[in-house]
């Protein structure tokens, strides 16, 4: 399903577990900071909203998409936490580096989730213009950084009912 067909912000609280007494880390790009910190913020309300306290949200910047993963890799080795949140933005240029940023940035996120056994949510808009990642980072389309709370949220109470 595209982003046109869902907005990114809308779902049903009633389905999402609560977050209290879990601790999330929300891991941000220093890239494209209008959209990602307009990410964080998104993720940042919802984990709240969710009963996660202030105190259990880890947030840690790094210089890029490309940085994301391993910046959760970081800090998910101090243990503690039940999931990150990777919030990053990929604008297309003219050279053949977004294809590979994109591919790195989304492999090694997933690794890290599956190294370590916790869910990590891939929150990296991959768009072909600035207005595109303003559009799903709170514009039209809703904000991404919303939808991979609730996914973390999701995935963190299904891995402790296992």
């Amino acid at each position: 399903m595209s982003t046109a067909d869902k907005h990114l912000s809308h779902y049903d609280p009633a389905g999402v577990p609560s977050g209290a007494g879990r601790r999330f880390a929300l891991v941000v790009s220093e890239w494209n900071e209008e959209v990602t910190d307009a990410l964080r913020k998104g993720a940042r309300e919802t984990l709240l909203k969710h009963g996660v306290a202030e105190r259990d949200i880890v947030e840690r910047w790094v210089p890029g998409s490309f940085e994301l993963a391993a910046g959760a890799q970081f800090l998910l080795e101090c243990g503690g936490l039940h999931g990150a949140i990777c919030l990053g933005s990929i604008v297309r240029g003219e050279t053949p580096h977004f294809d590979y940023v994109c591919q790195g940035t989304t492999q090694g996120i997933m690794a890290v989730g599956l190294k370590f056994s916790v869910p990590v949510s891939f929150g990296v808009l991959t768009d072909d213009t600035l207005q595109q990642a303003r559009d799903r980072s709170g514009g039209k389309h809703g904000n991404k950084g919303v939808d991979c709370a609730v996914a973390v949220l999701k995935m963190a109470a299904l891995k402790s009912e296992g």
